[in-house]
């Protein structure tokens, strides 16, 4: 969305960065010996979600251009010295189909399902395109989740076995039949076309049905909202998983 929400953007900000960005050290403080050792290209005043005083997940992204590599980090906070600390963090190579290499089975990411979260983002230069503008899936969350996932996520945060709870990483599509309607704004339309085409997938516990995108003013939260909610969880259906689910 556009503007601020608690103090903080509305959405998981990024930011891009040259290959001659200073690289400085992470120290991780909950998940390290899950995540890719530093040093990151993170600069000082990286873009935080929920801001600098968020008490929420605090994720940083960083998309080094010039590398093909895409740095993540969850419960990030910088130091004084140009360092940062963070729970978590993930380097996702962005020029190879073994996005990262060095995950093993169960490891989370920055993102509970252990996917990077920037390739699910909304971001308003492609929906402002209109219908075709998106051309990739789309991230979203659920508020109860079980304790398995589907590849390529990596990673479970839940305890319980219900079989009627989506997995992390569970691919759902908006059905062909749905008919996207015409007087919809051109962003709402994109978002909606890449469901179609695309799908999302379960990246996280929070809010059911809650889509993610990136900060940007240009987005209307007014529109957005009004249409998007016109669309229900009936007019999805859930891609077929047999033999795919691991917990």
């Amino acid at each position: 969305g556009s503007g601020l929400y608690q103090g903080g953007p509305i959405g998981i900000p990024y930011v891009v960065v040259a290959g001659s960005q200073p690289q400085v050290p992470i120290v991780f403080t909950a998940y390290g010996n899950e995540s890719d050792p530093g040093p990151y290209p993170v600069p000082p005043d990286a873009p935080i979600e929920g801001g600098a005083a968020s008490t929420g997940d605090r994720h940083v992204i960083v998309i080094d251009r010039d590398h093909q590599r895409l740095y993540e980090m969850y419960n990030a906070f910088p130091n004084a010295d140009g360092s940062w600390n963070a729970d978590s963090g993930a380097v996702f190579d962005l020029d190879s189909d073994d996005v990262r290499p060095g995950a093993k089975p169960g490891w989370t990411s920055a993102d509970a399902a252990g996917l990077p979260i920037f390739p699910g983002l909304a971001r308003y230069d492609e929906a402002a395109q209109g219908p075709g503008g998106v051309l990739h899936a789309l991230r979203f969350t659920v508020q109860n989740t079980r304790m398995a996932y589907v590849p390529p996520a990596n990673h479970w945060a839940s305890s319980s076995t219900d079989p009627s709870l989506p997995p992390m990483g569970m691919r759902v599509r908006l059905k062909s039949s749905f008919v996207i309607p015409a007087g919809f704004s051109p962003e709402s339309r994109a978002l909606l076309t890449a469901m179609q085409v695309y799908g999302m997938f379960v990246a996280d516990n929070g809010d059911d049905w809650r889509v993610s995108g990136a900060p940007d003013s240009r987005w209307n939260n007014n529109v957005l909202r009004g249409e998007l909610v016109q669309v229900l969880g009936s007019n999805f259906e859930v891609v077929r998983m047999d033999g795919l689910v691991s917990g």
